[in-house]
């Protein structure tokens, strides 16, 4: 009790960094798709559409087959390209995962009911030793 009392501070950050990487962890993220789940619903037809929200630059240097490419900040203004899809399912790929779930969310707000991102995004992807269209 004399250590807690002696270095207040110093607990005070240790815990304030653990809430928020527990906050983190525990955050809803939406529905996520592995890559090989992403595989197999791209696999199984015309029902999934892929929309990649990465920069120009990193789409150039390899996407998904098919994907659509709509960068995160024109989304908002590009999302009526999709609306033929909104029956389809949607998988929102970006590069690590972070920028899908900001699309996946605007998308939802846009009447899309069948969301998925690419977990790890086209990182992970590559890492599972999935082919990039270049």
């Amino acid at each position: 009790m004399n250590f807690i009392l002696d270095h207040l501070l110093t607990v005070a950050v240790a815990v304030v960094s653990g809430g928020a990487l527990l906050w983190m962890s525990l955050a809803p993220r939406g529905r996520q798709a592995s890559p090989t789940l992403a595989t197999q619903m791209i696999n199984r037809g015309k029902g999934t559409v892929v929309v990649d929200v990465r920069s120009t630059d990193e789409y150039a240097a390899g996407h998904l087959r098919d994907a659509k490419h709509i960068p995160l900040a024109d989304l908002a203004n590009r999302i009526g390209e999709l609306d033929k899809s909104k029956t389809k399912t949607v998988i929102v790929v970006d590069q690590a995962g972070n920028r899908a779930a900001k699309a996946a969310n605007q998308l939802k707000a846009a009447g899309f009911d069948d969301i998925y991102t690419l977990e790890g995004g086209i990182a992970a992807w590559t890492a599972a030793g999935l082919p990039l269209i270049k």
